[in-house]
């Protein structure tokens, strides 16, 4: 594999504005901000040598700098072609898989780019596109993809909603009984087999079968009853294609994404999982099996579920949101599987406390056998920022204490290093440091709220009046109807706004003048609302939004 140049990419947030393609700069890598006590990985013969089991969830994909929101936005826009949107995201994808090779991770996952989202790659790919697009049949391309994400002149968008707790968010499928299915998107094999081009061995990375009918809804004319998981003998069968065109190029691992294990599962819906996975046994023959969960705890019923699958070699499991799982997982792990633990934080910004990760990875050394723990995120890491490199204007102290997601990556393959005895003394002593320094520093601790917080009785946490005392003199003063409106919060920051608030800072006017145009702005949004008949008002929050962004912004720079 030889020496991998390191690149790295940050989350896909919001997707808008152009600019025409712009390849990723041959000399860019992601900062390994402790690459000075991790080296990079030795060749030794013709393999590289890694940490023992590393594994990394997914990954931020917007680019270092943005660029596919860039891309996507000029693609839309009419400025560039798709080849050129093709080019940047090709360039982006494999900075991902050289950094993560670079920085000696052994199970690095593919097909985690996504132009949108993965649910919308996961309604291509099985070909359930509603009617109203007009497509009917051939592999989808971006003109079907974007007109379900976006809309388009003449059909509107597929409903957003978002994806679990996150502020992520997916396009939800619209399924019902005559859905017809096929096989309609290549991306997960075409992008290992770029990847294998490189020299990477990848995970394909899908979302699993019951995960995606779970979070899909009724179509337009269907039933609000009906039952998704009534479509899942329809839908298996693509699946099993995926599989062979994935093992026909060499594939010998698979990850099925399936978050929707952390809800609240009822018993059928337990038997339909474990129903579909029995079902694609002998199809996902000659490939190791890893179904991640994430997110939070595992129930107990489908953590047994789970882990009675037969055809699994991996489970990975959230240990950050998910100590109850920890417990379970302390109370029985089946023999000769692998644990994906889910150590290091997706979905922060922090530096992993990585004498506590240590500590929880050594804890399940004699229930899961060490040879058998794959260090792990808690989650793609597509929910963090990209890397600490890019952020110049932080001070040192503050910068001590985060870890986005090139360093992130560090963190897993230094834990594995670590686990397996290999412990880099520099690297833990550093990060020590910066545990201490956040825990006492009283730009986290603030002396005068820890006062008032110690002052708080248990008596504080109840009101002096019962609730129907409450309700009723709320409704002799409001007089509200039974089902009340409002907007709940904030109105948008208007241009005169911005303006007005600029001049405040540069102390062109007065703070009479500022406080009277504020008020000013509160009366508008107020009006607006009375003459639109609003139950319950607000006042727009013209000021005081802006100001709790100042406040932690000046926490911080």
């Amino acid at each position: 594999m030889g020496q991998l140049a390191l690149q790295r990419v940050s989350p896909l947030a919001s997707l808008p504005r152009r600019l025409p393609s712009l390849p990723l700069p041959s000399s860019y890598s992601p900062s390994l901000l402790f690459a000075t006590a991790s080296p990079r990985p030795r060749r030794h013969g013709l393999y590289l040598v890694r940490a023992m089991s590393s594994h990394i969830v997914g990954y931020p994909r917007i680019g270092p700098k943005r660029e596919l929101k860039f891309a996507l936005e000029s693609f839309w826009d009419g400025k560039t072609a798709a080849n050129d949107l093709q080019t940047v995201a090709a360039n982006l994808r494999n900075s991902i898989w050289k950094h993560m090779a670079d920085a000696g991770i052994k199970y690095i996952p593919s097909n985690t780019f996504s132009y949108y989202d993965q649910v919308l790659d996961t309604t291509a790919m099985l070909g359930a596109v509603p009617s109203r697009y007009g497509w009917e049949s051939g592999e989808i391309g971006f003109d079907v993809y974007f007109s379900m994400a976006r809309g388009n002149e003449s059909v509107p968008a597929m409903e957003m909603t978002k994806w679990f707790d996150t502020n992520y968010h997916y396009i939800v499928p619209e399924l019902g009984p005559d859905v017809e299915f096929s096989y309609a998107s290549h991306k997960a094999v075409d992008e290992f087999k770029e990847a294998k081009a490189l020299g990477i061995d990848t995970v394909p990375v899908l979302i699993g079968p019951i995960t995606y009918l779970l979070l899909s809804k009724p179509a337009k004319g269907v039933d609000k009853s009906f039952c998704l998981l009534s479509l899942i003998d329809k839908i298996l069968p693509i699946y099993k294609e995926v599989f062979d065109d994935l093992k026909s190029a060499g594939a010998r691992w698979i990850q099925f994404d399936e978050p929707i294990l952390v809800m609240d599962l009822d018993t059928n819906q337990l038997q339909a999982f474990s129903d579909a996975y029995s079902h694609m046994e002998s199809s996902l023959a000659g490939l190791n099996v890893l179904i991640a969960t994430y997110f939070a705890d595992v129930p107990a019923e489908a953590y047994k579920t789970l882990t009675s699958l037969k055809c699994v070699t991996g489970f990975g499991f959230d240990l950050v949101r998910g100590l109850e799982t920890l417990d379970l997982i302390k109370g029985g792990f089946p023999r000769g599987k692998l644990l994906f633990a889910g150590v290091v934080d997706g979905r922060n910004i922090w530096a992993n406390d990585l004498s506590a990760s240590l500590k929880t990875l050594q804890s399940l050394e004699d229930i899961v056998g060490k040879d058998k723990v794959v260090v792990s995120t808690s989650c793609s890491l597509l929910h963090t920022a990209v890397d600490l490199v890019n952020e110049v204007k932080l001070d040192k102290e503050l910068k001590s204490w985060l870890a986005f997601a090139a360093q992130k990556v560090v963190e897993v393959n230094a834990l594995a290093k670590s686990f397996s005895g290999v412990k880099d003394e520099a690297l833990f002593s550093s990060n020590s440091m910066g545990q201490a320094s956040r825990r006492s520093s009283p730009r986290v601790t603030n002396a005068a709220v820890q006062q008032d917080v110690a002052a708080v009785k248990k008596s504080d946490h109840r009101r002096s009046t019962e609730v129907s005392a409450r309700l009723q003199a709320q409704q002799k003063k409001l007089n509200l109807p039974a089902l009340p409106t409002t907007t709940i919060g904030s109105f948008p920051q208007t241009a005169d706004l911005r303006r007005i608030r600029r001049e405040f800072k540069a102390k062109k006017i007065s703070d009479i003048d500022y406080v009277q145009a504020i008020k000013a702005e509160f009366e508008k949004v107020v009006k607006l609302q009375e003459e639109l008949g609003i139950d319950v008002l607000v006042h727009g929050e013209a000021e005081v939004k802006n100001l709790l962004f100042e406040i932690f912004y000046s926490l911080v720079s």
